[in-house]
């Protein structure tokens, strides 16, 4: 397995569950526990992203732009989940926040899949790419 792959793969549980997300209402015991699960699922993705994909693109000089851009994102993703944890899940101000949200990871994955992965693709050789594959899929499971 390649990398781009193995991050796919997470991108899709990462839309599943917003999308599960979506259809709860109130502060349900259902709500919390996706939130939860997304919640542990976008951060550990970021820290095994950025230490297994962005950071060996960005010793090179054709990805580094598009790996800080990727990292400055997490960033954003992380501020929104922030401001959820302060929220009452039953308030409408936590679901106009989680819509921002959701709109914030669908923007960082549409442009990931179709913009970054081609760059990196082109970057990297093929032993590369399965290697840091396997490196994130381990820490992934860690």
């Amino acid at each position: 397995m390649k990398i781009f792959e193995a991050l796919r793969n997470d991108h899709d549980k990462q839309r599943a569950l917003i999308k599960l997300l979506l259809g709860t209402h109130g502060d349900s015991d259902v709500r919390a526990e996706y939130y939860q699960q997304l919640k542990a699922e976008l951060e550990t993705h970021a820290v095994a992203e950025e230490r297994h994909f962005y950071a060996p693109l960005m010793q090179l000089d054709n990805t580094v732009g598009l790996s800080r851009h990727g990292v400055a994102e997490h960033h954003q993703i992380d501020k929104f989940i922030a401001e959820l944890d302060t929220l009452d899940m039953s308030s409408p101000q936590w679901l106009l926040t989680f819509k921002k949200l959701a709109h914030k990871v669908d923007h960082h994955l549409e442009e990931e899949e179709q913009e970054f992965f081609q760059q990196a693709g082109r970057a990297l050789y093929d032993g590369e790419k399965e290697k840091l594959a396997d490196h994130y899929l381990t820490e992934m499971a860690s």
